[in-house]
């Protein structure tokens, strides 16, 4: 079954950093985009970051350009969040996410919280 195991949430101060992980399984994961999105209670939800199969290519939302780095590792089946400068308005729910292409819904992991307060 397709399974995603998310993990490196946690609580840090303002401009600390933290490095998410979703390890994935059960479909060909190299074949699929992969991306980062978070919600924030009372907001909605948003991109984050996205990467391509292959890793050639990444995007981001203009609120982390700069500071959040998007990566994955196919060997291992595993996608990376890696967070700097981080802010308070950077805490939410992180969300691990499989691009199947217009005609199928996404996957979605269960989410790992990121809170930053000091």
């Amino acid at each position: 079954q397709v399974q995603f195991v998310e993990s490196g949430g946690g609580l840090v101060q303002p401009g600390g950093s933290l490095r998410l992980t979703c390890a994935a399984s059960g479909f060909p994961f190299t074949s699929y985009a992969m991306s980062w999105y978070r919600q924030a209670p009372g907001k909605e939800r948003e991109l984050v970051a996205d990467i391509t199969g292959t890793g050639s290519s990444t995007k981001y939302g203009d609120h982390v350009k700069g500071r959040f780095t998007i990566s994955r590792d196919n060997a291992k089946n595993t996608v990376y969040l890696q967070m700097n400068s981080l802010k308070p308005e950077d805490t939410a729910m992180y969300y691990c996410s499989a691009n199947r292409g217009p005609r199928l819904p996404r996957y979605w992991g269960q989410g790992t919280q990121v809170t930053v307060s000091s």
